[in-house]
């Protein structure tokens, strides 16, 4: 399977992460896609310095994880990173989870981010460099499709049970 995005980390399963079904706990790929937006930051240039010296960060406001397909203990993984839209405060990233060895599509993760003034406790404009960065990374991935996962809601299709009442 090719890969889509570009590889921004990588690293494997570790035996902590696993749970009483014997593979990868859920809260384990949050933690591995959000170590893989701390990387995707430093190619940003959003380090601990730039944090400490420009009193901006990032904050998540929102994310959407699908699971694929198990990964287990000891299983090599990477994670791509592709950039969907951006704005002057604003990022809307995609990620894949791939298993490095095999190739497959382990999971995905969908993340809102927003730039961060960490003084005034607001939402802040990139500085232009990270700007340029971003728009650098967007121009290296080429042009992708949109992620079939990506902007998905939640549903249950033909519910027994709803608390959405329907219009009359």
């Amino acid at each position: 399977m090719e890969r889509a995005g570009l590889a921004i980390t990588s690293g494997r399963v570790l035996p902590d992460w696993i749970d009483l079904n014997e593979h990868m706990n859920v809260a384990y790929y949050l933690l591995a896609f959000a170590r893989a937006v701390d990387a995707l930051w430093e190619i940003f240039g959003l380090t601990e310095e730039y944090v400490r010296t420009h009193s901006s960060s990032t904050i998540a406001v929102e994310s959407h994880v699908a699971w694929k397909r198990e990964v287990f203990e000891g299983d090599p993984y990477v994670v791509t990173a592709q950039v969907l839209a951006y704005d002057e405060k604003r990022i809307h990233q995609f990620q894949r989870m791939y298993h490095a060895g095999e190739g497959y599509l382990a999971a995905t993760c969908e993340w809102m981010n927003l730039h961060f003034d960490t003084g005034k406790r607001r939402v802040a404009p990139w500085p232009d460099d990270v700007l340029a960065r971003i728009a650098r990374f967007a121009g290296e991935q080429g042009a992708p499709a949109w992620p079939a996962e990506a902007g998905r809601r939640m549903q249950v299709k033909t519910p027994l049970f709803s608390v959405r009442r329907e219009a009359s």
